[in-house]
């Protein structure tokens, strides 16, 4: 039996043959003469195959690396863009609703911001007084991202459950609600306390619920469990803080009104000692329960009847007027403390000395009705606004603003009265009667129907006068809006001090009269003030 050996090229070939025939899948080479009628053994190349195979694994196992890089690469650029995406939806929404909030209330005031931590854990506290307005404001005017926990049927209406995953919020399962399965509330407990494990910042109404009681209503422990549950595995350099926040509307059901959001002392949450997964213990979860109580009762206005409420109102109003008018109106945070305080002497007076309780009630009460009669703020009770300098500023100044405003003004309200009317009405029917959800069914209304009024317009336009012109009507229409607002308001205090200024002028006895009886009411609510201090 002979032995053909071949040639280096033809050697070089077959394996070439059989590297390739290798590579789809085939066994062992054979390596046949090419004289027929004899046959060949079989040469096995053992170290061409073994280089083969050993560099097909290794072409493999690179290809397969940096697919795998490629995909993660991906993904990280996926999750990067979704971030990034994420980030510009709630920065839109958030200015979009801080302008709402802006056109809905007159005026708004944060107070006691350098309060909040910078960074670090925190949970806000806050009252529930007026729906969905109140983690607008917090969302909107708090220097810090926060991710609220809102109950968990918002989640699953059209709209506000789309701003809730917009904002990152956090379902709550209450057993009121239906649907609701409450033993889903440890991953909500869990989601919390990753938030704040990684330094950010949630927010909680413990009420659990919005009211308009002239108190705060029990306090749910759900905050409590959340911050024990996380501040066990927190260092000391950054621990878990807890930052009350009060809100306040002076009328909270009422357009062009005013707010106040304020911040209270933040204190540290101390750590019990818990087992992985465990819950906190009760007596521990009751204790820091009760000092959020106490910390939300100092950032907020408490009394047992409403009735006390609208009496301190009336006062806080009374020793706040000044004859002579402040070049500023003054802060929402000192008419707040000023409430507060009036709110604490309260109940002392009128335990203590009843008698002249009753009759500073009754005094306060006639001189409201003289006002109302005679149509009258408090505020334009003033002598020092009527010298003829100032009269006459002011009315060259209210005539100017007036006559600028007025086509734009009048373009307003001819186009927006009907969107207007409808949203007081929807607002009404759909609250029935319940104040805390009025101002939030209203600015809902008007989110809808005020932009429709836009788009309708706009239509309008586009179909009689082109595309350009319609667009330029969808730009103009909202600052319309806008300058029939001013208008309005403006007009209003024009007729107001005209007022005051009439009879000033014609009834000089029945001004004084009240200014004299208004002196004299601030005079005993110091007195009594006083007489509380010292008692």
């Amino acid at each position: 039996m002979s032995v053909r050996l071949n040639r280096p090229y033809q050697l070089r070939d077959r394996q070439l043959g059989f590297t390739a025939h290798a590579g789809h899948g085939g066994g062992l080479e054979h390596l046949h003469d090419s004289s027929p009628g004899r046959r060949s053994l079989p040469v096995p190349r053992w170290a061409p195959v073994r280089r083969t195979l050993a560099g097909r694994g290794r072409a493999d196992h690179s290809v397969g690396r940096a697919r795998g890089r490629h995909d993660l690469d991906l993904r990280r650029v996926a999750g990067r863009t979704r971030r990034r995406r994420a980030v510009a939806v709630r920065t839109f929404f958030r200015a979009l609703f801080g302008l709402i909030l802006r056109v809905f209330f007159r005026r708004i005031e944060v107070s006691g911001i350098e309060r909040v931590p910078e960074s670090g854990p925190v949970i806000f506290v806050l009252n529930h007084p007026s729906g969905l307005i109140d983690p607008a404001f917090l969302l909107c005017l708090a220097p810090r991202r926060i991710s609220l926990l809102a109950k968990a049927p918002l989640f699953r209406m059209p709209v506000i459950g789309f701003f809730c995953r917009a904002f990152e919020a956090i379902p709550v399962h209450r057993r009121q609600d239906a649907g609701s399965d409450s033993s889903q509330n440890r991953e909500t407990f869990d989601t919390a306390r990753g938030v704040l494990a990684r330094g950010g910042a949630i927010a909680i109404f413990p009420e659990g619920v919005s009211h308009s009681d002239p108190k705060l209503r029990p306090l749910k422990t759900g905050a409590a469990r959340i911050a024990f549950g996380v501040a066990r595995g927190l260092s000391q350099s950054a621990p878990l803080r807890i930052v009350p926040a009060g809100l306040y509307y002076r009328a909270k059901r009422t357009f062009r009104s005013v707010a106040l959001l304020y911040f209270g002392e933040p204190f540290v949450v101390a750590p019990v000692a818990l087992e992985p997964g465990e819950e906190p213990p009760a007596g521990p979860v009751r204790e820091l329960t009760a000092r959020i109580e106490r910390a939300l009762a100092a950032v907020t206005l408490q009394a047992e009847q409403a009735e006390a409420h609208s009496l301190v109102e009336r006062a806080q109003r009374i020793v706040s007027t000044e004859d002579e008018a402040p070049p500023s109106p003054p802060s929402l945070a000192d008419e707040f403390a000023l409430r507060r305080r009036l709110l604490a002497g309260y109940d002392v007076v009128r335990e203590q000395w009843p008698e002249r309780f009753a009759a500073l009630a009754t005094r306060i009460d006639r001189y409201e009705a003289a006002l109302a009669v005679a149509g009258l703020d408090p505020q334009q009770l003033a002598p020092g606004r009527f010298t003829p300098g100032r009269v006459a500023r002011y009315v060259g100044k209210a005539v100017l603003v007036l006559v600028l405003l007025l086509p734009a003004a009048l373009v307003g309200v001819v186009v927006h009265y009907p969107a207007y009317r409808a949203v007081g009405f929807v607002a009404t029917g759909m609250a029935k009667g319940a104040e805390d959800a009025l101002a939030s069914i209203k600015v809902l209304a008007a989110m809808l129907l005020f932009p429709l009024t836009w788009i309708g317009v706009a239509a309008v336009v586009w179909l009689g006068r082109g595309l350009e012109d319609g667009l330029l009507a969808l730009a103009i229409a909202p600052l319309t809006a806008y300058a029939a607002l001013l208008f309005f308001e403006r007009l209003d205090r024009i007729i107001g001090g005209a007022r005051a200024l009439s009879l000033f002028v014609f009834r000089r006895w029945a001004f004084l009269r009240l200014l004299a009886e208004r002196h004299a009411i601030r005079e005993e609510i110091v007195a009594l003030g006083r007489a509380v201090e010292t008692s």
